[in-house]
């Protein structure tokens, strides 16, 4: 009766330890998706800012960029694709868009002296430069938070609990092929004066 006895209080000492563990992976994977929500809701805050400033610099750049319609159709059409985008890589697509949009519409304004003194124009355009900043560090977190959760739920065994519960990896933010090209550089040619 004492084995018996025994071994019963290992089963059920073996079942709670095994229960433990299952509630404590099921609580670390709900923290990681979490905190790639949380990540993705920073980004998601200072975009807002971002695209609230699109409509000034369009309306700036509109008395001086007759011809560049095309332009500012695409930064008006990036931001609006954003806000009708439903899934993180919805919004991430149309941000890709947008920062090209951005870019480019930026490159044109150096062809345009007088739009590049507007007061106006430079302080979206540092605001701007300022939230750029502010998303690239957010993506970043957004990345790392999902790499943690990727590599949890990858890893044996939570491999086996994430599978069985429905927890699937989630995609990295990247940067867009346009992004990725190099720069060109051109630098004036200037002599050099001794001291």
């Amino acid at each position: 009766m004492n084995t018996t006895l025994i071994i019963g209080s290992l089963i059920i000492i073996g079942l709670i330890a095994l229960v433990a563990y299952l509630v404590g992976v099921y609580n670390v994977l709900v923290r990681l998706a979490n905190n790639i929500d949380k990540a993705w809701s920073n980004i998601d805050v200072i975009l807002k800012q971002r695209h609230d400033e699109l409509p000034k610099l369009v309306e700036v750049c509109n008395s001086y960029m007759t011809h560049e319609r095309e332009t500012l159709e695409s930064v008006t059409n990036a931001r609006t694709a954003y806000s009708t985008g439903l899934k993180i890589d919805d919004k991430a697509e149309a941000e890709n868009q947008i920062v090209g949009a951005l870019g480019k519409l930026f490159a044109v304004a150096e062809q345009y002296p007088d739009l590049k003194a507007n007061q106006e124009f430079l302080a979206i355009q540092q605001r701007i430069s300022a939230l750029e900043n502010t998303i690239a560090d957010r993506r970043e977190f957004y990345n790392d938070s999902v790499n943690l959760y990727n590599i949890s739920i990858q890893q044996i065994p939570t491999l086996w609990v994430a599978q069985e519960i429905g927890f699937t990896a989630r995609p990295l933010l990247t940067v867009a092929p346009s992004e990725r090209k190099d720069a060109k550089l051109a630098f004036a040619n200037r002599t050099r004066i001794a001291a």
